[in-house]
């Protein structure tokens, strides 16, 4: 058994921002995920004994962190939960007309598999989740320890991103001659644009029907002007734990990267259209941020 690395303090970080949104944002929640949040159990390490004899409850210690500032991540918030709910809306939608596979590749601490056992189920649907050996590891030990195991429609794949990963799906029973659904989110960033145009070919040979969904990070300056600080702040503590941001895309390249890789179709989801399906009628001025949107490409 490969041994125990955790997950990327990437994923620790989206999570706990999906569990934010529950409590700094008032209801209707775009989705709703505290099991990210028990996965990850933060609280041991996220403040020290000095601040937690400040921090008025100490269930949620995890607040105190910087990147956890209610304000500050607003915009960034927002994003993440809506990525995250337009991800699940299509995976539901395809998987109600008879797409019974749904990859989720840098898994991390995705939770769609614990949340959405019923929808799974009732479609057939097959889960697999690809990540890191060490970082699988740690996963299975946590669901098995909070009671969710893996259930035998769901397979955790450990993959060498530098390797063979695309062997190793395969093996584990993925079967490229059936249509699916492919997520990739929060991942491209740190994928050179060779990487990302060879994934992007992987995919597009899968089975006609197969839908990918990926996120991007758009340049600095095409962001909005309030919000291109918060992007450097992120890109400096990306480069700072050991995991730079290597690439930022224009939707027309990102979508040109696809088409060149074979897939048939594409379409650039802005931050606008999100903000329409998940945020009309909110009184709080809570949406999300163009600096991260979405990309769905069907072969």
């Amino acid at each position: 058994m490969p041994a125990e690395t955790g997950p990327d303090h990437t994923a620790v970080r989206t999570a706990l921002w999906r569990a934010l949104h529950l409590r700094a944002d008032a209801p209707p929640y775009v989705i709703e995920d505290e099991v990210g949040l028990r996965l990850a159990e933060p609280d041991a390490d996220a403040v020290d004994a000095a601040d937690a004899a400040d921090t008025a409850d100490t269930a949620d210690g995890w607040r105190a962190r910087p990147d956890m500032d209610v304000e500050a991540t607003r915009r960034t918030r927002a994003s993440i939960v809506a990525r995250a709910r337009f991800v699940e809306d299509l995976v539901v939608a395809q998987a109600g007309g008879g797409v019974d596979q749904y990859l989720v590749l840098g898994a991390g601490l995705d939770t769609f598999a614990q949340r959405r056992a019923a929808d799974a189920v009732a479609a057939g649907l097959r889960v697999f989740e690809a990540d890191r050996a060490g970082a699988v590891a740690w996963k299975q030990r946590r669901l098995t320890e909070l009671g969710y195991g893996v259930p035998d429609w769901l397979t955790l794949v450990p993959v060498d991103f530098e390797g063979d990963w695309w062997g190793q799906l395969v093996a584990a029973g993925f079967d490229p001659r059936r249509p699916a659904v492919v997520a990739s989110a929060g991942v491209t960033m740190y994928l050179t644009e060779d990487a990302v145009a060879a994934t992007f070919r992987h995919i597009a040979r899968l089975a006609p029907g197969s839908t990918l969904v990926t996120t991007f990070l758009r340049p600095i300056e095409d962001v909005e002007p309030d919000q291109q600080e918060q992007l450097r702040v992120a890109q400096r503590g990306a480069r700072a734990s050991g995991t730079p941001f290597l690439s930022f895309y224009a939707p027309e390249r990102l979508a040109a990267l696809a088409r060149e890789a074979g897939f048939r179709e594409t379409r650039h989801v802005p931050a606008e259209e999100l903000a329409d399906r998940y945020f009309t009628g909110r009184t709080d001025g809570l949406r999300p941020s163009r600096g991260e949107e979405l990309l769905v490409a069907r072969t």
